[in-house]
């Protein structure tokens, strides 16, 4: 079954099998590895679940990002700390734009406000878009006023990846690259390879068939052991979807 923590420990260890490197997206930005992966986790709800994530990377001695909205169902101290202390990179999931309701100069306050609070807890070097899909502001158009590559800022994913080089893989919509479903979490690329499944991802690693860099972004809110939970995500993400599909084609 897909989107269960064994699967996601089973998807790493074939990665770690066909000698892909692991690196945050801060060490990829600086000095990316030839064969590499970057495990992008945006933690927008239910944060407990990024630590389960985070525990089966150490376990594997790999590393991930775990980029943290400020709203309370994100922005949890003990799990920001658990994170940090687990070795992997936290940086700034921003939404600032779209919490000041279009007020640049608002948004960019907070933005900045924000970026030091989460600085308490580790360096943060990189930040990444929240999309917030019932929200008509894109995040991502406070930088066609200010510079995020300020305040000590290396790297926002949508904005500093060659996706023609780097195959972008992403859980949106609980399902892998559904365009249909997929409102802000997408990249230009010319690299076109349909992914059904978890499982299916992992035959086309194993069978060489995906590119050297990779950066699978997911979402950990997603996650479970197969159990209640689990089937209460499957179904609530099947509602939204209609209603993604839907803002989808309308938005066009």
């Amino acid at each position: 079954m897909d989107f269960t923590l064994n699967k996601y420990k089973e998807l790493l260890e074939v990665l770690i099998d066909k000698n892909y490197n692991f690196q945050t997206f801060e060490k990829f930005i600086q000095n990316p590895k030839d064969k590499v992966v970057v495990l992008r986790h945006d933690v927008d709800r239910r944060s407990i679940n990024a630590t389960w994530l985070g525990k089966i990377e150490r376990d594997l001695k790999v590393k991930g990002s775990y980029y943290f909205r400020i709203v309370p169902e994100s922005n949890d101290k003990n799990v920001i700390k658990e994170i940090v202390s687990m070795g992997h990179e936290v940086g700034y999931h921003y939404e600032d734009l779209g919490m000041a309701k279009g007020n640049f100069e608002k948004a960019y306050e907070n933005y900045q406000s924000n970026l030091e609070y989460f600085r308490t807890f580790y360096p943060v070097t990189t930040v990444c878009m929240h999309g917030s899909p019932e929200n008509r502001i894109d995040n991502r158009e406070i930088w066609k006023k200010y510079n995020y590559k300020e305040n000590g800022i290396i790297a926002e994913p949508y904005f500093d990846v060659d996706y023609d080089e780097v195959f972008y893989i992403t859980d949106t919509g609980r399902a892998w690259n559904k365009k249909s479903v997929i409102i802000r979490d997408k990249v230009q690329t010319k690299i076109n390879i349909p992914i059904n499944s978890i499982d299916h991802m992992m035959d086309l690693i194993k069978q060489d068939k995906l590119p050297n860099k990779l950066i699978i972004s997911t979402h950990p809110h997603r996650w479970f052991n197969v159990g209640g939970l689990w089937f209460v995500e499957l179904i609530m993400q099947n509602i939204k979807n209609i209603v993604k599909a839907i803002l989808v084609r309308y938005r066009k």
